[in-house]
């Protein structure tokens, strides 16, 4: 079973209009409501596919009710921590004329310090102990910049496998924690490093220049030029093929489930990075913040390229991927 927390889950608005006009009233052409978060969205991408999964974090008022009935409607599994105050909800606006989309985020509820307690009482008792942890996304107001470094030690003492995907302080915070695998994109990895990263030698460096501070697995998503993977013995990049993109919404919560789904059952990295990549890709292809669908996942995997980077000297080679 794979774990996912969300410390701030939303209830997303998807609104599609025709022609976005400012200081004009729009019509909406189309409204849909999703469970939203970067844990969330990880739990509806494993169980897609397939996958054993259970959702955390914490929930509160008629909005985190509707985000239970939404997961529940999916058949995804929760066990949230209630909270009085109500969960936030992000508005996801779509112009299907211009085909741009603009998303309008909330900072979420306060957090208090018997709501963390009480969290954190739960995954001292999680039952039953899952294989791996995928933990990420933004953090609710009143709760510790070490919140990550906090959840990924009580792991830790319980013999699990994290995966953190977060940014900012947040990121520099839970690296130090020694997460199993880190997954920034290239703009996060590159403020982790004080520098840009414009070449893909550079991307490939800055992976194992991480891996430095402690994970045992870096990747770095490159949206659609899909990801670089580095370990301690070996590195890989996979890319998907060219889709046409309707949202960007998941992408990298759908690679992320990819790679957990794959490590935690023993695959070797190479093969995660080949279902993440596929996984990402099939997640644009869907509108709003809908996810990767199983069959379109099935249908890119034969489509992904994947390579071996070898450590000694990091040059490209073709890695053929079996499955």
């Amino acid at each position: 079973m794979i774990a996912t927390i969300t410390l701030n889950p939303s209830l997303d608005e998807f609104i599609m209009v025709h022609g976005l006009l400012l200081e004009e009233t729009n019509r909406w052409v189309r409204l849909r409501r999703y469970a939203g978060g970067k844990g969330i969205d990880v739990a509806r991408a494993i169980h897609e596919m397939g996958g054993e999964t259970m959702a955390y974090g914490f929930i509160g008022g008629d909005n985190g009710r509707d985000v239970e009935i939404l997961l529940d409607e999916e058949g995804v599994s929760f066990s949230f921590t209630p909270i009085k105050r109500n969960t936030r909800i992000n508005f996801i606006i779509n112009d299907a004329k211009s085909h741009r989309q603009t998303i309008i985020g909330a900072p979420g509820p306060h957090i208090s310090r018997k709501d963390l307690e009480r969290f954190f009482n739960k995954l001292r008792h999680i039952r039953p102990v899952p294989e791996m942890v995928a933990v990420g996304g933004s953090v609710p107001p009143g709760v510790p910049v070490s919140i990550y470094y906090d959840i990924i030690r009580e792991f830790h003492k319980l013999g699990v496998r994290t995966i953190l995907d977060a940014e900012g302080q947040w990121l520099r915070e839970g690296i130090e924690a020694k997460p199993y695998l880190i997954k920034p994109n290239v703009h996060e990895a590159g403020i982790m490093l004080g520098r840009e990263l414009n070449s893909e030698e550079e991307i490939i460096d800055a992976a194992f220049e991480l891996l430095e501070r402690g994970p045992e697995i870096v990747v770095i998503s490159r949206d659609k030029d899909g990801l670089i993977a580095a370990a301690s013995d070996k590195a890989c990049k996979a890319v998907p093929p060219p889709v046409k993109v309707r949202s960007s919404v998941g992408a990298g919560d759908c690679a992320t489930a990819g790679l957990a789904l794959k490590l935690a059952s023993g695959e070797s990295l190479a093969v995660a990075c080949w279902l993440a990549a596929a996984m990402g890709a099939a997640a644009v292809l869907t509108p709003g913040t809908e996810l990767s669908r199983r069959a379109d996942v099935e249908r890119l995997l034969p489509l992904v390229k994947s390579w071996e980077i070898p450590v000694d000297g990091r040059r490209k080679v073709a890695f053929p991927v079996e499955v």
